[in-house]
């Protein structure tokens, strides 16, 4: 194949990756967006294994092979509530490939055409050298991530005296090292260059706490596409340059789109300044306000409050997705519909620790894209509401965020269903959500709790809907 012909197919894919990112912008399109990138990468990687570059083929066969096995396991047994630590499980691996291109290309420069061993052109070795840097980043702090999100690691923000002036301390080190790493050659800096940067990751991830870690996948989502295009130089491929840079910039684009929705500091993503010194406090908060008297309800009387009610919005959140209730609320909410109620769905930007989780699931259970609104499009509407029924949804109804300024979550944007006339709210316990404090919505006069598992409470709700008609 020439490489006039190799540059007109990566084109091609690119331009699909271009419509898949397109694609995926809006949950009624989003299928044919991953028909696209499925399209994009199949050209992509054709075209690069019909490279004459390429003269052997057993072992990017067998790396093939390996990695589609795995990857098919990984989406057949995957949850969809564990899609959050599997992306970030996913971004760390995209970093740790940066570094061993950035690596091999140190070696083998001449299979590069990156010049010779110790005499590599310094613009490569500026090239390696932000590769492996972001890359390393990215794999440390994508592994912290799914630490935190795993519940291997503890979600609240650890801190230490100092913190960010010795990661400023880190990263001027990096520059220093590369430029002596561009003037010297010497191997050790790179792999020095490297270590410091594992460092680095770890770092920036620990002081960010449960509550922010949406924003965190969608930052290391932005530095994995970065290290692809650090790459990219290296290798001289141009879709590897355009793909990292898609990647890249929407991660930017979205992580501060979520910073704005979360009312955070893009800066302090990415220096990795959003934990907080103001835990104890908002644990001493959280504690006091548990023992206060709340009121529980059941699902039969949640069912006679919303049928006889003309408005009612449903607030999905993570729970929702561990119980895999979507199907049954999907139900309950077309019953209410046929009885003359107005029913519609609130999603928070990041309902279920990830932007858009929440879409998809109604998406799956066939709830019309027309009633699933946005936090800015239906949270005026909350105070003319007769029902708000919360179904595992914690952190984004919790007014804390409004109203307690030692809360880790304060200043976060959040669906107003406090202002509805009733509030159902249902649970398995009145345990603190992922950002670890307390919500302060379990103990308002209009809110009933329903304690039990969300799909359960559903299924009886939609029992007593019916039989009470």
């Amino acid at each position: 194949m020439t490489p006039t012909i190799s540059t007109l197919l990566y084109l091609v894919a690119a331009i699909c990756f271009i419509m898949a990112l397109r694609g995926l912008s809006s949950a009624a399109t989003s299928r044919n967006g991953n028909l696209y990138g499925i399209c994009g990468m199949v050209i992509a990687v054709l075209t690069t294994l019909l490279s004459p570059a390429i003269t052997k083929y057993g072992g990017i066969i067998g790396g093939i092979t390996l990695g589609g096995v795995i990857g098919t396991i990984i989406a057949k047994k995957i949850k969809m509530t564990a899609l959050p630590q599997l992306v970030a499980a996913f971004h760390s691996l995209v970093g740790l490939a940066a570094v061993f291109v950035a690596g091999a290309a140190l070696y083998n420069p001449k299979a590069f055409g990156i010049g010779a061993v110790d005499a590599i052109y310094t613009a490569s070795l500026i090239e390696m050298s932000l590769g492996a840097i972001i890359g390393a980043i990215t794999f440390s702090g994508s592994v912290i991530a799914f630490g935190k999100l795993q519940g291997l690691i503890s979600g609240k923000p650890l801190m230490y005296k100092g913190q960010h002036i010795f990661n400023a301390v880190l990263g001027l080190g990096l520059v220093a090292l590369i430029v002596f790493f561009a003037l010297s050659q010497y191997h050790g800096i790179f792999w020095i260059m490297t270590v410091v940067s594992l460092v680095l990751g770890v770092l920036l991830i620990l002081p960010i706490g449960g509550a922010d870690m949406p924003v965190v996948i969608s930052m290391l989502n932005s530095y994995s596409g970065w290290a692809a295009v650090g790459i990219g130089f290296t290798l001289n491929n141009h879709l590897l340059l355009i793909t990292g840079a898609l990647v890249g910039a929407s991660g930017a684009i979205l992580s501060y789109i979520m910073c704005k929705g979360m009312n955070r500091s893009i800066i302090n993503v990415i220096l990795g300044g959003f934990g907080t010194d103001s835990a104890s406090a908002s644990e001493a908060v959280s504690s006091a306000a548990s023992d206060k008297p709340v009121k529980l309800s059941s699902a039969e009387d949640a069912a006679y409050m919303m049928s006889n009610a003309s408005s009612v919005i449903i607030v999905p959140g993570y729970g929702m997705a561990v119980a895999q209730a979507q199907h049954s609320l999907r139900e309950m909410g077309d019953f209410l519909k046929s009885q003359g109620v107005k029913v519609r769905y609130a999603i928070h930007p990041v309902a279920g620790r990830m932007p858009g989780h929440m879409n998809v699931l109604l998406a799956e259970a066939n709830v019309p894209y027309d009633d699933v609104l946005e936090l800015d499009d239906i949270n005026s509407d909350f105070g003319t509401t007769d029902v708000a029924f919360v179904i595992g949804a914690n952190d984004i109804t919790n007014p804390a965020a409004k109203t307690n300024t030692a809360s880790p979550i304060y200043g976060m944007p959040i669906l107003d269903v406090e202002k509805a006339k009733t509030v159902f709210f249902v649970k398995r316990s009145l345990a603190s959500g992922y950002a670890g404090v307390d919500n302060e919505l379990f103990y308002r006069d209009n809110t009933m709790m329903v304690l039990g598992d969300a799909k359960k409470v559903c299924e009886n709700l939609l029992k007593a809907l019916k039989g009470s008609h």
